[in-house]
């Protein structure tokens, strides 16, 4: 097992933007001893219906850290996400920064390439980001040091990112009252998912952690913030030592009750090329609609 550089007493400043159309939470994550900040899993808006893209919960970001006077560094993927689409190239033309994912965004590509019938011109091989992350690779937000756990199971590009004391998880956690995430879509495994949430509960206790989605269960306020400790003890699918063998059944029982996410066509188009809309042959943005393929 990778040994990871944990610094639980170095507390970055984190805050948090939640998007109700998607129930997305975002972040900025910022050095405090230097203007440096990060933002993970941010979300461009979409009307679907309308097919009209807007950039009100990203600008509502940029303008947090223009007022905070902060540097963005690095633009974070947690994964090719299938409930809502990544602003991150407007973000990156607003404030600079690398935008970066785990290295098996490449097995994505290849997947959902064939299923959206992309041609030779949709590069597979992870181009589109500025930085592909390995399991255990370290970067830096100003003087904070961050890594990268690969978490698949959920997809096969997952990654939980840990920079000091807080852990961003994507979508391998929810709040305890939440449990996980499904691994239904092409590529997971809900075996995989298992051990990967044993990596990310094998943090120290205290390991703060960050959330990508909250929907509210039973009618609770929306929460994104928990630890370690408390996901072990309280986590109704994989708390209180629940077996990996309870676990499959249970979240390929309960996957097979659920719909697929609403904006999963426009979402993955757009995620597995860093937040680009595709364009049709005269370089218009255009989506596609694959037919039973999903």
């Amino acid at each position: 097992m990778t040994a990871y550089p944990v610094q639980i007493d170095v507390t970055p400043i984190v805050e948090a933007f939640f998007d109700p159309a998607t129930n997305t939470i975002s972040y900025i994550v910022k050095d405090p001893t230097s203007p440096a900040c990060a933002i993970v899993d941010s979300v461009m808006d979409i009307d679907y219906a309308a097919g009209r893209i807007t950039y009100g919960h990203a600008d509502a970001i940029i303008a947090r850290i223009t007022e905070m006077g902060a540097t963005l560094e690095w633009i974070i993927e947690t994964h090719v996400h299938a409930d809502h689409l990544s602003a991150a190239p407007y973000i990156q033309g607003k404030l600079g920064g690398k935008i970066g994912i785990g290295s098996k965004i490449m097995v994505v590509q290849e997947t959902f390439g064939k299923i959206f019938n992309e041609g030779t011109e949709f590069q597979r091989d992870g181009s589109q980001f500025d930085a592909l992350f390995e399991d255990g690779d370290c970067y830096q937000i100003g003087n904070l040091q961050a890594f990268a756990m690969y978490t698949p199971g959920h997809t096969p590009a997952c990654m939980v990112h840990v920079v000091g004391n807080a852990a961003f998880v994507g979508d391998t956690l929810f709040m305890p009252d939440g449990g996980s995430a499904r691994a239904d879509f092409p590529g997971g495994d809900a075996g995989v998912l298992y051990d990967s949430i044993q990596k990310v509960l094998a943090l120290p206790d205290q390991m703060r952690l960050f959330m990508c989605h909250d929907y509210g269960p039973n009618g609770r306020v929306i929460q994104w913030e928990t630890t370690v400790g408390d996901e072990k003890t309280h986590n109704i699918h994989v708390g209180n030592g629940k077996s990996k063998e309870e676990f499959v059944a249970f979240r390929t029982a309960r996957d097979a009750q659920l719909d697929m996410p609403k904006l999963i066509i426009p979402s993955l188009q757009v995620n597995m090329r860093a937040g680009e809309v595709p364009t049709d042959k005269d370089g218009r943005p255009m989506l596609k609609v694959p037919v039973n393929g999903l």
